[in-house]
């Protein structure tokens, strides 16, 4: 659905700082290269706690962070061969959760029937991703396509980050061109304007005119002189629930998004720039140069943006009540669809709880977690 790129006003609606997300998607957890194998860490994907690790065959597993024995969290184990012990009474599970061993039971008695909930994982783009919603959808739901991964033309930048606010909040910014005044002084973009905007039920588009002028602009190779100004498109799209952000074939930004909680989210980002030096000159730097344009460019860029978004979120926590004005139809777009992904993966867990409890079936650690968020809402 194509919408009108015009700036009008209309006010915020404030649920949005507290919708939760649709976890039959795929979210990142960690990078990939730091999850060595007998490694295991321990991960929140939206308030509930997950312990990934990767067995000695290199093989990564996600188990629910809580032995079904005394509830402690298994992050705190070790890893036996492919098996997951707590480090409590030594119960030993497989990647798939079942316990498969107890140290101090007889060997002719059966096992008790403790089961850990385990979740689909991989590895891809040097990220370990986890899906934290109903399994049978993870095999038909993709990943994000990241076609300049690995190929010789690009130089990969990686961009962690932590924000302490809602998941929200950090997308709106993102989707927000308009906010290039915060980075003036960084020789940022400047004069924005909306061109295109679309909208669907799984993903919102958007193209902008922005113009660029200082050395910035001579080293992305906009132009081949840094004192005049380059105007060129940047078109952002927000596939639910992550970014992908594209500068006229000149940089290319992925933003893969981990929602923790109600206040904190992590970003395990791609920036992707098209660098002018020989191939095997830059086979051989990648890593220091990936290090030092991240470092003394692109990471003064996200600190600006991470105070904002902070201190959005503060702002709200004080005065949830307080109303706001919004005049970028690209954000309400993004509201919407934010709003609607929340919404109707509720209304299909309404769904899955009446049935489960006609047929007297235990739900799982995802429709437990909806159960609470259900008798929580407001009637």
């Amino acid at each position: 659905m194509e919408l009108a790129p015009t700036l009008k006003s209309q006010t915020i609606q404030n649920r949005m700082r507290e919708v939760g997300i649709n976890p039959n998607y795929w979210y990142p957890v960690a990078w990939a290269d730091e999850l060595q194998p007998g490694k295991i860490i321990p991960v929140v994907i939206w308030q509930q706690a997950v312990a990934v690790y990767r067995d000695q065959n290199l093989q990564l597993h996600a188990l629910e962070d809580a032995c079904p024995h005394k509830g402690v969290a298994l992050h705190e184990g070790k890893v036996q061969d492919d098996h997951l012990v707590c480090r409590y009474h030594g119960w030993k599970f497989n990647g798939d959760g079942h316990c498969v061993h107890i140290p101090y039971l007889p060997k002719e008695q059966k096992l008790p029937c403790a089961q850990a909930v385990s979740y689909p994982v991989q590895e891809k783009y040097n990220i370990v991703w986890v899906f934290p919603g109903d399994k049978e959808l993870a095999e038909d739901t993709p990943l994000p396509d990241v076609p300049e991964y690995d190929h010789p033309d690009w130089l990969a930048i990686l961009i962690p980050d932590n924000f302490q606010g809602h998941f929200s909040i950090c997308n709106e910014n993102t989707m927000d061109v308009f906010h290039g005044f915060l980075h003036q002084n960084l020789q940022g973009w400047f004069d924005p304007v909306l061109l295109n905007l679309r909208q669907n039920q799984n993903s919102v588009k958007v193209e902008y005119r922005v113009s660029y002028q200082g050395w910035i602009t001579k080293f992305l190779g906009l132009s081949e002189q840094g004192n005049q100004v380059t105007t060129r498109t940047i078109c952002i799209k927000y596939d639910y629930p992550h970014y992908q952000s594209c500068l006229d074939g000149v940089s290319s930004i992925y933003l893969i998004r981990l929602p923790v909680g109600m206040t904190e989210t992590k970003s395990f980002s791609l920036l992707f720039l098209k660098v002018g030096l020989p191939k095997w000159i830059l086979k051989q730097i990648k890593p220091q140069l990936s290090q030092m344009i991240w470092r003394f460019l692109f990471k003064k860029f996200l600190d600006q943006d991470v105070e904002m978004v902070e201190s959005e979120q503060r702002t709200y926590l004080a005065n949830p009540g307080r109303r706001y004005v919004e005049i970028n139809p690209a954000i309400i777009a993004l509201q919407r669809l934010i709003v609607g992904q929340y919404e109707d993966f509720m209304q299909q867990s309404r769904k899955l709880l009446n049935h489960n409890h006609r047929k007297g079936e235990q739900s799982s650690v995802v429709t437990r977690g909806i159960s609470s968020e259900l008798t929580s809402e407001n009637p």
